[in-house]
């Protein structure tokens, strides 16, 4: 049985066969692709997606190949860009805040991916207003955390920043989405309680 290479194998390759990152392409784009037009929508997210791995394949010999795994490296440098969007993220949360009507149209994840973490119902609009209230380095925590599936020490990695601070970020992002899921009279389940610690 053939062995599958790791990302860090196929990026060592690079060196002397870069077309070895149609690999790592491949293996990732459509991920990263849905995580960007949950956040900012089609029309911006596949530009974004192109260019963050245009960034990744020119920064190729900085990647730590002790990693085996890019995903981290790649939502981290998504996330990087992401942050040039901001101001059409919120608009794109407010706008779903107030018609309650899904601007990417999903309904198979998305809002529900958020709802089902945090024991929120179907409180999509609800959480769309949380969403855009939240300061954009909680923001990037929760919804790594929440839509891109990735554990406090991939979040820590991708961000560039200690797990406490992950974890610090995570509780002051729950706590405003609880608050604000209450006062809206929806149901939010405790959660994962033990991400108090760390500076952020």
């Amino acid at each position: 049985m053939l062995r599958t290479s790791t990302d860090a194998e196929i990026i060592a390759d690079c060196a002397d066969d870069p077309d070895r990152f149609r690999e790592i392409f491949e293996r990732h784009y459509q991920h990263i692709l849905w995580y960007a037009r949950r956040r900012v929508g089609a029309q911006i997210a596949e530009d974004l997606v192109l260019e963050t791995f245009a960034v990744a394949f020119r920064r190729l010999r900085s990647y730590d190949l002790e990693q085996a795994d890019a995903r981290p490296w790649l939502f981290g440098i998504a996330s990087n860009l992401l942050r040039h969007e901001a101001r059409s993220e919120r608009r794109m949360l407010l706008a779903y805040a107030r018609s309650g009507v899904d601007p990417e149209g999903s309904t198979d994840a998305g809002f529900d991916a958020v709802d089902s973490r945090m024991q929120a119902g179907s409180a999509g609009p609800i959480l769309a207003l949380a969403l855009a209230d939240l300061r954009a380095q909680e923001r990037d925590v929760l919804l790594l955390h929440a839509w891109a599936d990735m554990s406090y020490q991939e979040i820590a990695d991708a961000l560039r920043i200690p797990v406490g601070t992950v974890r610090s970020r995570l509780s002051r992002a729950r706590r405003r989405v609880r608050e604000l899921l209450a006062g809206s009279g929806q149901f939010f389940g405790e959660g994962d309680e033990d991400d108090r610690s760390g500076d952020g």
